[in-house]
């Protein structure tokens, strides 16, 4: 029975795996179980954007939708132990959303019911809670800093530029703060969003970061190298942060929203019966 149940998680993991064809990295490794997929919106610079996501015991995944559903597309791999969640209070413009924050980035996300966003945020935090328990893994501390959207401010949050199609909008990575070119020339390390490039940071936060970065140098020629990343890691967060920039000029279309999908387990085994809400339960 276990070993049915095994093969049965397995191969639910191989279809996630291949829905996201060549491009999509590998996501069977031994102990990983699928706990949960669903489609939620996520909130980016340009607007909200239809997104998948999957939920495993150790990492959380999400990706573009393509073709009504069945593939997907720029796959984000995100470690439980680097997520820190916040949930977010209802407003007349604003409801069942709460925000993700990860090292190097951190982002809204809205459900489309109050018992979906409360089922997401329990079982990304059940997870985790057992991950850091049982795995011996080490919390994340430091997170990234949410962009602030690009409809709530018509001026530069610097200079007071009113923006327009040739005075364009951009972000400083430090602070998410809506700048001008201008008042963002300037580039600087930021090491857990990118160990080693430089990205755009505004007037008010450069002179900070580069003091920083000049004592992390110091320190690392005194310590060794202080990213703790192989070369191999590094150059895929950049590919990552490529990829990243591109998915925030394109709006996905879907033509439904489809109820998150949570799988129950016993005694640690994986259980091939689904619920859609937590009042559901289980057949017998």
């Amino acid at each position: 029975m276990v070993e049915h149940l095994a093969q049965e998680n397995l191969k639910r993991i191989l279809a996630v795996e291949s829905s996201f064809g060549s491009s999509g990295k590998p996501l069977a490794v031994p102990g990983r179980v699928l706990v949960g997929e669903g489609r939620l919106t996520k909130l980016s610079r340009r607007g909200p954007q239809p997104k998948v996501f999957f939920l495993f015991n150790d990492v959380l995944v999400y990706g573009s939708i393509i073709l009504h559903g069945r593939w997907h597309k720029s796959q984000k791999i995100i470690p439980l132990e680097d997520i820190q969640l916040e949930d977010l209070e209802d407003s007349t413009r604003m409801k069942n959303q709460w925000l993700i924050r990860t090292p190097r980035k951190s982002f809204y996300v809205e459900a489309a019911s109050l018992e979906e966003k409360q089922a997401w945020i329990e079982h990304i935090e059940d997870c985790r809670s057992t991950l850091l328990r049982d795995a011996c893994c080490k919390p994340g501390s430091t997170f990234a800093i949410a962009w602030i959207p690009d409809r709530a401010s018509a001026i530069c949050m610097r200079c007071s530029e009113k923006f327009s199609r040739t005075h364009r909008r951009h972000h400083c990575r430090h602070c998410g703060f809506i700048v001008c070119r201008s008042c963002s020339k300037e580039r600087a390390v930021i090491r857990h969003i990118h160990p080693t490039k430089p990205l755009r940071v505004c007037r008010l936060c450069h002179p900070s970061l580069l003091s920083n970065e000049v004592e992390v140098q110091e320190t690392s020629r005194v310590r060794g190298d202080s990213t703790g990343k192989h070369g191999s890691d590094v150059d895929d967060m950049a590919v990552q942060d490529e990829i990243c920039s591109d998915e925030e000029e394109r709006e996905e279309q879907i033509e439904a929203h489809a109820p998150s999908r949570w799988l129950d387990s016993h005694n640690d085994a994986w259980s091939p019966y689904t619920y859609l809400k937590p009042e559901n339960t289980t057949p017998n």
